[in-house]
């Protein structure tokens, strides 16, 4: 009988030393954090304009879902602690299990750095970390109404797409555990859908590249508000039989505060103004200039701009509801600048 209980006793010893061991050889003894991306690809935000719901692909010549922007290659998660340290870590954006120190209490944020015309700065700050748009020029001429309206504004190229996420506070994993951490990517660039509509002349034009002026240099990373301080966007147009039209990238109105990060929207509250400039077969230029403010006071991130009344005599003689320039300019001056006195962080 003794020899039976323990015999019992020997097998169930066993039995318990053999699940702890898979327990140490699966998670050998490391706390594991579970991480999962999911991306919000939203190309415009809905304050009223309901341009989903009323979308008209022969109109716009974009299917809306075309629009939308597309997954990155690269993530990079950036720990901040308390005691003022930083440590980064880099993953594929499907995200992966990996191993965290046992109590590892931090903030934590999460954005692609796979750009190329946005410059990151003050990233060791999480309340500074911001991206700003990279500078691009073009002849003072073809700008002069634009660049005295925003005396203070860089001329700027088109954003590349940036997402972010932030996650307040992660508590500390106890060992053996594995802890689901699903993290959602929003954008902090969106796209504007710009057409210049013509009544007469475009069978004149051989180029076209216009500017869009107000909008912000930067947004926060941690909070997703666009920086008070604004820019003029510089960009190339494509010349169809009856229009010119051009997909445009931008941080959005400056100072706003996107309700999809936990604050309110609020309207456009100044000027925003929208230039085309045209190299006409015969080799001249033309400049046109429209207001827009009030095309922007519902789509303060992303949607659709139009203007119209645009005519063009190749002869000498031109007109538009938005008032426009004439004159000859050397078309090839538009230069990118990379802001190489920036070092992406």
């Amino acid at each position: 009988m003794r020899r039976k209980i323990l015999h019992i006793y020997t097998v169930l010893v066993l039995l318990v030393t053999c699940v702890s061991c898979r327990q140490e050889l699966c998670y050998d003894h490391f706390p594991t954090m579970d991480l999962r991306f999911l991306w919000e690809q939203e190309w415009e935000r809905d304050y009223g304009m309901n341009h989903i719901g009323s979308w008209d692909p022969e109109k716009h010549r974009y299917a809306y879902d075309e629009l939308r922007p597309l997954v990155p290659e690269w993530v990079k998660m950036v720990k901040y602690y308390d005691d003022g340290r930083m440590v980064e870590q880099f993953f594929t954006p499907e995200g992966q299990r990996f191993q965290v120190p046992s109590d590892d209490q931090c903030s934590i944020l999460f954005y692609n750095g796979d750009t190329e015309y946005i410059v990151l700065s003050d990233v060791a700050s999480l309340q500074d970390a911001r991206a700003t748009a990279t500078s691009r020029t073009r002849s003072g001429a073809s700008l002069k109404n634009m660049k005295e309206m925003y005396e203070a504004s860089r001329t700027t190229n088109s954003p590349d797409v940036i997402y972010s996420a932030f996650v307040e506070r992660v508590e500390g994993v106890m060992v053996h555990e594995v802890k689901n951490m699903p993290v959602k990517m929003q954008p902090l660039v969106y796209t504007y859908l710009i057409t210049y509509d013509f009544e007469e002349g475009i069978e004149y034009v051989a180029q076209a590249r216009g500017a869009l002026g107000g909008m912000a240099e930067g947004v926060y990373l941690r909070t997703g508000v666009t920086t008070d301080q604004t820019s003029i966007i510089l960009f190339d147009c494509d010349v169809h039989s009856d229009a010119c039209r051009c997909s445009v990238r931008s941080f959005g109105v400056p100072g706003f505060p996107d309700s999809y990060f936990g604050r309110s929207a609020t309207g456009a509250e100044h000027p925003f103004t929208l230039n085309l400039e045209l190299q006409l077969k015969s080799g001249r230029t033309e400049n046109f200039t429209f207001d827009i403010t009030d095309q922007m006071k519902n789509q303060p991130r992303g949607g659709v701009i139009r203007v119209g009344g645009i005519k063009v005599d190749d002869s000498g003689g031109s007109s538009s509801s938005g008032g426009f320039q004439v004159g000859v300019t050397d078309w090839d001056d538009d230069v990118i600048e990379q802001d190489l006195s920036v070092s992406p962080t």
